[in-house]
Parts: C-alpha cells; structure tokens; sequence
C-alpha cells in the first residue's frame, strides 16, 4: 500500500468538513424554523431549560432571526471565526443546559446525540481554515 499524497489526504479532508458544516446546518436550521413555525415551542425550552420565563412571541421571532442569519453564514463559511465559535457556543450552551436529561439517560436517549454534534461544532471551529469547499469566506 503506498503513503498518501498530500492533496489525497488535503481532498478528502476537505469533504469530511464540508459533510459536518452541512450536517450541523441541518440541526440548527430546523431549530431556527420551529422558532417560526412553533413560538411557543421555543418559549417552552427557554422556559424549561434555561429558566427564562415569559419570553414573548416576538422575541421569539426576532431570536430566530438573528439565528436564521447565523445558520446560513455558517453553512456558507462565511466569517468563520465569528460564525463558527458562535454555533459551537450555542450548541454547547444547549447541550450543557439540558444536563438533567442525562442523568436519566434510559429516558432521553436522544438527548445524547447532541454530544457528538457538539464534538464536530468543536472540530469545525479548530480547523476552519481547512474547510474550504463551497465556502464564501477565505
């Protein structure tokens, strides 16, 4: 078997990160779009599980705004420094909150696969100056 070539390895980097911006993408747009589609929804998890009650539907709205603009930067590499190390806070700050789940994990199972999304949020963040593909940003 022979060693692989720089640009082998260069390449199928570049399409592991293009599959993990995409995949966290489509974790965070659908929770961006059920900020639009169910308000309530999300006033529930603030409520729940970061002890903000009260929050009105149009702060709703207008926090799916801003992570709407967020998610397609992020998707389109844009400001990576910036878009990156947000989404991976967010996620993080997600995931932590939601710790209690965990501790009853047979019950909320689904609530781990937030750990392994938080993993690639962190690997994107580390090597965003090697995901290129399909990017806007440099």
């Amino acid at each position: 078997m022979q060693p692989q070539q720089p640009n082998d390895i260069s390449n199928r980097l570049s399409w592991a990160l293009l599959a993990l911006r995409v995949s966290v993408f489509i974790v965070m747009f659908v929770w961006t779009l059920d900020k639009f589609v169910n308000p309530g929804h999300s006033a529930k998890i603030f409520e729940h599980f970061y002890s903000i009650g009260g929050v009105p539907e149009v702060a709703v709205y207008i926090l799916g705004a801003l992570q709407l603009a967020l998610v397609l930067a992020f998707v389109a590499g844009i400001a990576k420094r910036f878009t990156y190390g947000l989404i991976f806070l967010l996620h993080g700050g997600s995931t932590l909150s939601s710790f209690s789940q965990y501790i009853d994990a047979f019950n909320h199972l689904l609530f781990f696969a937030a750990w392994p999304m938080w993993a690639a949020c962190f690997a994107l963040y580390l090597l965003r100056d090697a995901d290129k593909r399909f990017t806007l940003g440099k």
